[in-house]
């Protein structure tokens, strides 16, 4: 199977985890691990699967690291008859996954919904995680803030989240990305071709996803990550502010820091990924 990238065309391999007799994670791996390169495990939001989510990214980043991408539960071909739907039970599944492949030691790179799932993953798993990348997350947000944002959105977050519509998937669209998409021009077919690809299947367990996170209580006691933590942010987030970037760099203190990409949204990595990747990988690196 091949996962496209912008320049180059990379071979890759669906790795099928099953990790109980209820649940399986699915994870794109380099065919063959021939080089000393530090392993980077990248943790896709909620816009889609890993596979279209990181087309900006993998053909950069493979140059330094060696990349583990899983699609999280209900993602591309992961899932669970299990009824567990926190960001912990996904972080499990990862580090259970990540273990049956043999991975000793990796940073992480996530991205929105990802980032929920990195911080409990580097919070259990401290012997595994090494380095922390959180990208436009609202892991840390108060009760007040959440409510402010979710009434922002309005009360079609869900929709959004899970769209149904070329409507809906053109609204989330708009909110997420800064600088002009296809979604402008392209044609209602093929954004409905996009949805029924994306989001049709498990649409019900995505939406228990989405309303878990939604309706949960904030984390007052968060726990401090004891990685180093890079915490990365577009200044024209109009889905995560970008004062809870320096909310969260607070809440773990010396450790960590922030960096902000000027002129981009919540999605950084479609809105700015070269300068997303070259940050990735100076701070993983410890090049900064």
């Amino acid at each position: 199977m091949y996962l496209m990238c912008e320049k180059c065309q990379l071979l890759r391999h669906y790795v099928e985890k099953k990790l109980d007799d209820q649940t399986t994670m699915n994870f794109w791996v380099a065919n063959s691990r021939r080089s000393n390169k530090p392993a980077l495990v990248m943790l896709h939001g909620y816009g889609g699967n890993s596979k279209w989510q990181f087309i900006h990214q993998v053909g950069s980043l493979s140059q330094s690291f060696y990349l583990y991408i899983p699609d999280l539960l209900f993602f591309g071909k992961s899932y669970t008859n299990r009824l567990e739907r926190t960001e912990v039970f996904q972080a499990k599944c990862v580090a259970e996954g990540l273990k049956r492949l043999g991975v000793e030691r990796f940073a992480v790179y996530s991205i929105s919904y990802g980032g929920y799932v990195a911080y409990w993953l580097a919070e259990m798993y401290p012997e595994l995680v090494e380095k922390v990348v959180v990208v436009s997350c609202g892991v840390g947000m108060t009760e007040e803030q959440k409510r402010e944002q979710i009434n922002k959105v309005g009360s079609n977050a869900l929709n959004l989240l899970v769209p149904e519509s070329a409507h809906d998937l053109r609204l989330l669209v708009n909110l997420t990305m800064h600088k002009p998409g296809p979604s402008k021009w392209v044609p209602d077919i093929f954004l409905h071709g996009f949805i029924n690809v994306t989001y049709k299947q498990h649409r019900k367990e995505k939406l228990e996803l989405a309303e878990h996170l939604l309706r949960k209580k904030a984390d007052i006691d968060l726990p401090i990550l004891t990685q180093e933590t890079l915490i990365i942010w577009g200044d024209k987030d109009d889905v995560f502010p970008v004062y809870l970037a320096y909310q969260l760099q607070r809440q773990l203190g010396p450790k960590s820091k922030v960096e902000i990409i000027k002129d981009t949204g919540h999605a950084v990595n479609m809105d700015s990924p070269i300068s997303l990747n070259a940050l990735i990988t100076s701070f993983v690196l410890g090049y900064s």
